[in-house]
């Protein structure tokens, strides 16, 4: 799955990755403009207009004698949809831990055990009001969208600088964070804390 998301946004396939991103910005585009239920119900038409067209086009073939009148979608019909136990027991875990991992990442953030991740997440909040005034969550999905088909190409491109200025600005925001918890009362304790727990 990750290789295919890969070849995706780094456009190995040409094609493919011209089709999902188009297929994905008019669909965005769709949305701002249309609400969600007209978008889908048109798209819903739109794909069960073509499998019937298929279907009957196959059956007419079939009434002059050329075509067996298969149904063409049967490969996907006879696809075995159902999991076995052990599969589903091996998802609901993977679902288990995950919701578990975010209960606790959200406790840790919340219930200020680590004061400076706590200020750090306050300020992202802030920042995002601001950006919630400008745009909307389908603007910034679909630059969401354009910045993961074009960073990754452009990273790969140019990887040498962007190594050297993004470890630049590690380094500096490592000596910002490290004088910040200096001052904060409390802050060396907790970092003290989890050293040793670890």
């Amino acid at each position: 799955m990750g290789s295919k998301v890969a070849d995706l946004v780094y456009w190995r396939d040409t094609r493919t990755s011209g089709l999902v991103f188009t297929g994905l910005m008019v669909s965005l585009l769709c949305l701002l403009h249309f609400s969600i239920i007209s978008v889908a119900s048109h798209v819903a038409l739109a794909l069960l207009g073509g499998a019937i067209s298929l279907r009957v086009y196959r059956k007419a073939l079939q009434a002059v004698h050329r075509s067996d009148g298969a149904n063409p979608f049967q490969a996907y019909l006879d696809v075995d949809l159902t999991l076995s136990r052990e599969q589903t027991e091996r998802y609901a875990q993977q679902i288990a831990t995950q919701v578990v991992s975010a209960a606790t990442l959200l406790r840790h953030l919340f219930l200020v055990e680590d004061i400076v991740d706590s200020l750090k997440l306050a300020l992202l909040f802030y920042i995002l009001t601001f950006v919630g005034a400008v745009f909307n969550g389908l603007t910034l999905l679909i630059l969401g969208v354009i910045s993961v088909f074009t960073f990754p190409l452009l990273y790969r491109q140019h990887q040498a600088q962007i190594d050297q200025y993004v470890g630049l600005v590690t380094n500096q925001l490592s000596h910002i964070k490290a004088k910040i918890r200096a001052k904060i009362p409390g802050s060396g304790a907790v970092a003290s804390s989890k050293a040793k727990a670890e």
